[in-house]
Order: C-alpha cells, then sequence, then structure tokens
C-alpha cells in the first residue's frame, strides 16, 4: 500500500487546514487510518485514528475539539480537518495504515506510512 498525503501548508493561529491521504495498492477499506504528528528531536505522537469502518475513533487530548478524521472508502482517502489551528501544532504529519490494529495503539509497528505533510501555523 502507498499512502500520499497532502494538504499541509501555513496558516495564521486560528485557521483550518484539511490534510489528507490518498491510498493505493491495497485495499483501502480493510485497512485501519490515522494520523501522526512529529516534531524535531520528538518522538512522533499519535494525533487521530480511525477504523477501517470509521465507526471507531481516537483523538489525543491536545487536539480534541479541534480535529477531525474522516475517511472516504470509495475514494481510498482519509481525512484530518483541523480547525482553531495553534501554533503549536506547527510540525510535520504523517498518515498511517495497518491491517490489525487502530494506529494509535501500536505506533511502532504500524504497516504503512506516508510521506510527511508539513503544517506551520504563525501567531
Amino acid at each position: 500500500v502507498q499512502l500520499q498525503a497532502y494538504g499541509g501548508g501555513l496558516v495564521q493561529a486560528g485557521g483550518s487546514l484539511r490534510l489528507s491521504c490518498a491510498a493505493s495498492g491495497g485495499t483501502f477499506s480493510k485497512y485501519h487510518m490515522g494520523w501522526f504528528r512529529q516534531a524535531p528531536g520528538k518522538e512522533r505522537e499519535s494525533v487521530a485514528a480511525i477504523s477501517w469502518s470509521g465507526r471507531s475513533l481516537y483523538y489525543a487530548d491536545s487536539v480534541k475539539g479541534r480535529f477531525t478524521i474522516s475517511r472516504d472508502n470509495a475514494k481510498n482517502t482519509e481525512y484530518l480537518q483541523m480547525n482553531s489551528l495553534k501554533p503549536e501544532d506547527t510540525v510535520i504529519y504523517y498518515c498511517a495504515a495497518d491491517r490489525s490494529t487502530m494506529v494509535h495503539l501500536t505506533p511502532q509497528g504500524v504497516d504503512y506510512w506516508g510521506q510527511g505533510t508539513q503544517v506551520t501555523v504563525s501567531s
């Protein structure tokens, strides 16, 4: 499975961005999906996750109420709608896919990673 993340960019604090992750080469609807982010010198942290059916969701406390994860299995794409962005959200975001487990539960064992997309929030 190949994952292509896009949608990052520069936005002012309080603004919004929507990240997308397009999957190819596999049966997207069978994969749990999610988003991670990583700041320089820090470990990659889980931001949000969604089960293959879309029924189970996970959000890190730092983004609850601001970010929304979703997926469109017909388009083989997952999304991360980010609202009320803060300067501390400035990092590289990565999408991830796993066949057997919600991605936030086993970040070290995720099956597939997309390339990162940079999000920069100016104050």
